[in-house]
């Protein structure tokens, strides 16, 4: 069916064309490209695309399928064992040689490391490149040759670092074989909800490349400028919104950071604070990869120990935005909205979790696990031993976020809050965020009754706190 040069590309978190290393590399060696995309959560382990990932994936996948029927390629989905659907597909188009991009995650390159044993054994060529990260995470260490667990450090070596320049493949060089194999239908993944719950998902996101490269333009364009200031305010859109984009694939880093050089000025705070974000999600990346083993357990082994308190109805709270602290109830209903919360935010509600409710953090980052269109293991790992004081980098476990200053502060005039607790959009700004202050005449005139329209506290801050800070007392006791 096809000539002996045919390559398969095996993509998994790299649905794009610009900046994509392998697809230059193999597009430059002559060789036909059948596109391939193989569905196998079964090979994630614990941590598989979930529900609002699920969501993101399907959208990308649709538009990425489109990209290759306008190059006149079919972009081939399977289901099943990767290596059973790869040696299949080799089978029937004659190919030599498989692609792919890497993954850092544990099981997944272990999984790769296998397949190109695999492979390689059965006289199939294997070749593998890094378009996902600025800097592989086994490249850089201490000068003690371990790894970083403090960013600050990890930060000074590698903010100068060479980095690989932009991969700019030649589409016009394209070639594909006469024929391509059989693919499944999109649908017959099953990655879209059963329950209308993603209905705001539409009205937030727009899935592809070209919405990624746009993002990112319109971002550089505008709201990189006051960043350092206002990536803390909900109130404003003041962040890129690119991590799902990332995620996915569907822009890279070196992308975003080649085109941050070429635009901005990096002496300016805005710019500078964004460029040591993109190298925090690298520093996310090197200690997962590192230490796999965080996904589930803190990095500071003592804490396995800590006594947390356990409780569905509590957990349940959190999770609906029923807590009665207004910030963090907005925080939470966005996320289930919009599959998506501000970063400042994630930070408010994961210490309030933690500490006030004293609740395992594990609990909480499966929910963000299940709830954001931009679950990404690494990031979502580090953020939250940092909020439990217990992983790398991570805050101390006494630093314990006011959930009521911390609204006042950045979101003064309640504007977050009201778009998300519509029931409280009538209160005056000096009692949005403790609705338990205002005046009976006030709540009145605001039509709530608390308790009725907007829970109480699920617990009182002061007491959250010392409760906090007790059980710290008599954990390091």
């Amino acid at each position: 069916m096809s000539q002996s040069t045919t390559t398969l590309f095996w993509f998994r978190q790299d649905l794009r064309f610009a900046d994509n290393a392998a697809l230059a590399a193999e597009i430059t060696s002559g060789a036909s490209i059948v596109p391939v995309f193989i569905w196998a959560p079964q090979e994630e382990g614990d941590w598989g695309p979930a529900a609002a990932s699920r969501w993101w994936l399907h959208h990308a996948l649709a538009s990425f399928a489109e990209q290759w029927a306008a190059k006149g390629a079919r972009l081939v989905l399977r289901q099943g064992n990767s290596l059973e659907e790869l040696r299949t597909l080799i089978a029937s188009t004659g190919a030599t040689r498989v692609v792919w991009n890497r993954r850092y995650e544990s099981p997944q390159r272990e999984f790769d490391i296998e397949i190109k044993r695999e492979l390689r054994s059965e006289g199939i060529e294997v070749d593998s490149y890094n378009s996902r990260l600025l800097i592989e995470p086994h490249a850089v260490a201490t000068g003690t040759g371990k790894p970083y667990q403090v960013y600050t450090p990890y930060w000074k070596k590698v903010k100068d670092w060479p980095l690989d320049a932009v991969a700019e493949p030649d589409l016009e060089a394209l070639r594909f074989p006469e024929e391509f194999p059989d693919s499944l239908a999109l649908e017959q993944f099953n990655l879209l909800p059963q329950h209308a719950w993603d209905r705001g998902f539409y009205e937030q996101w727009s899935v592809s490349e070209a919405d990624a490269i746009q993002c990112l333009e319109g971002f550089l364009a505008g709201g990189i400028q006051d960043y350092a200031s206002a990536r803390d305010r909900p109130d404003v859109c003041g962040t890129s919104q690119l991590s799902p984009y990332l995620y996915w694939g569907q822009i890279g880093p070196r992308q975003i950071v080649s085109r941050l050089k070429a635009t901005c000025d990096l002496s300016q705070p805005g710019p500078a604070t964004f460029l040591k974000e993109i190298y925090w999600r690298e520093f996310a990346y090197h200690v997962l990869y590192h230490f796999p083993h965080t996904a589930s357990h803190p990095l500071r082994a003592e804490y396995e120990d800590f006594p947390w308190v356990r409780n569905s109805t509590v957990l349940r709270a959190w999770q609906t935005g029923h807590t009665g602290y207004p910030i963090v109830d907005a925080g939470m209903r966005q996320l289930w909205q919009v599959g998506w919360m501000h970063n400042r935010v994630r930070m408010i509600v994961s210490s309030f979790l933690v500490k006030h409710l004293l609740h395992d953090w594990r609990d909480g980052a499966r929910w963000f696990w299940e709830t954001l269109v931009d679950a990404d293991l690494a990031s979502n790992t580090l953020g939250w031993q940092w909020s439990g004081g217990c992983g790398a980098d991570a805050a101390p476990y006494f630093r314990i976020f006011n959930p009521i200053l911390q609204g006042q502060k950045f979101d003064p005039e309640g504007e977050y809050v009201k778009r998300y607790l519509p029931e409280l959009r009538r209160l005056p700004a000096k009692y949005i965020h403790k609705p338990w202050d205002a005046p009976e005449s006030v709540l009145t005139s605001a039509d709530v009754l608390l308790g009725r329209d907007y829970p109480r506290p699920i617990v009182e801050h002061r007491i959250g706190r010392e409760r906090a800070l007790a059980a710290l007392k008599r954990f390091k006791s």
